[in-house]
């Protein structure tokens, strides 16, 4: 005699005060915007509030390191490597041009100095440092980048190098950017800790002898007036990639991510990314219920108990985009009896 049970099921339904409604486009007077692709999204529930070819295959530059650091937040995370570590540059890594801190080959700094290097000054030589001291080579961690960016969706994401220099083949969309943005800084929001930091020194040591080198902060965003706290996250520029930025700005417990992709000059990816941010808090609520109180038991019919224990999966977040009063939401508990079936073979 085999028997199973059908699965229990745990309704929670909000009642909101009006039909929900599938955010339309909003109308051009409300979001004008020069860069040719783009993208809103509400940081929780992953929500894209605006898009504008939001899946074109662009140049993304130094925004490329947004993965770079989610894969040390992970190394960190796993153990593989800790705060304090000493990473040594390598010939190779202080060979990088672009944007970089001027690391020597021999040179050594602690993992915590490399992530301000990269997160505040956009480095290319400690992306590369860092790449060879976690997986033994650039190669190998780009490699790590493609797989973790397949595992979050990135469908349209290729990864050639870890700091975001053009080469062919090297390509993403601004939904993507979002998407691994998303993931940066829900997953490790201490990220925020190093990509708000405005100026900082660090000291080099080397065999010329030991000096200081200033850290300033490539994301303007951060110093301009706004209704809303910027958070971060990360510019790139580049002769092919043109201007980008992926903006995250916090308020009134709503967090946006404004990913503006080949933005015509230096100038518009930061007010552009403020406009789509200043039309993302006119019309987001944000409600949430994490409430984990204890749930009655499912009855079960026909079974060897009576009844089981039910528990929730997550807490329930619902976004609002078009002006709903979310104080007004209602929620109900809604449980299945469970029915044991009896099968004779």
């Amino acid at each position: 005699i085999l028997s199973f049970f059908l699965s229990a099921c745990l309704l929670i339904s909000s009642l909101l005060p009006t039909s929900e409604v599938t955010p339309e486009q909003p109308p051009a007077e409300e979001v004008t915007v020069s860069a040719p692709s783009l993208v809103l999204m509400e940081a929780s529930t992953g929500q894209v509030i605006y898009e504008k070819e939001a899946h074109t295959s662009l140049h993304p530059a130094s925004i490329t390191k947004i993965m770079t650091m989610i894969l040390i937040f992970d190394a960190l995370e796993e153990g593989k490597i800790s705060l304090e570590d000493t990473v040594t540059v390598s010939e190779y890594a202080a060979s990088m041009g672009g944007s970089q801190v001027f690391l020597e080959s021999g040179e050594t700094q602690t993992v915590e100095t490399m992530l301000k290097c990269i997160s505040v000054a956009s480095a290319n030589d400690a992306c590369v440092a860092m790449a060879e001291h976690i997986w033994g080579s650039e190669q190998e961690f780009v490699s790590r980048m493609n797989q973790r960016a397949k595992d979050l969706g990135m469908k349209n994401t290729t990864f050639v190098n870890c700091c975001g220099l053009d080469v062919e083949g090297h390509m993403t969309t601004a939904y993507d950017v979002a998407l691994m943005s998303r993931e940066l800084i829900t997953r490790y929001p201490q990220i925020h800790n190093y990509c708000t930091i405005w100026m900082e020194n660090i000291t080099h040591v080397t065999k010329q002898g030991t000096k200081e080198f200033g850290l300033s902060n490539t994301n303007k965003l951060l110093k301009m007036s706004a209704n809303f706290q910027v958070t971060g996250l990360k510019t790139g520029s580049t002769s092919l990639a043109k201007y980008c930025l992926s903006a995250t700005a916090e308020k009134d417990g709503v967090r946006l991510i404004a990913a503006i992709m080949a933005a015509p000059d230096y100038k518009a990816r930061f007010s552009e990314a403020r406009t789509l941010l200043d039309y993302g808090y006119g019309i987001c609520k944000l409600y949430q219920d994490e409430n984990m109180d204890i749930l009655p038991d499912a009855i079960v019919l026909g079974g060897v108990k009576e009844s089981v224990s039910l528990q929730y999966e997550s807490g329930f977040t619902f976004l609002s985009t078009d002006g709903s009063d979310v104080s007004n939401i209602t929620k109900q508990i809604h449980t299945f009896n469970i029915l044991q079936q009896t099968i004779k073979v």
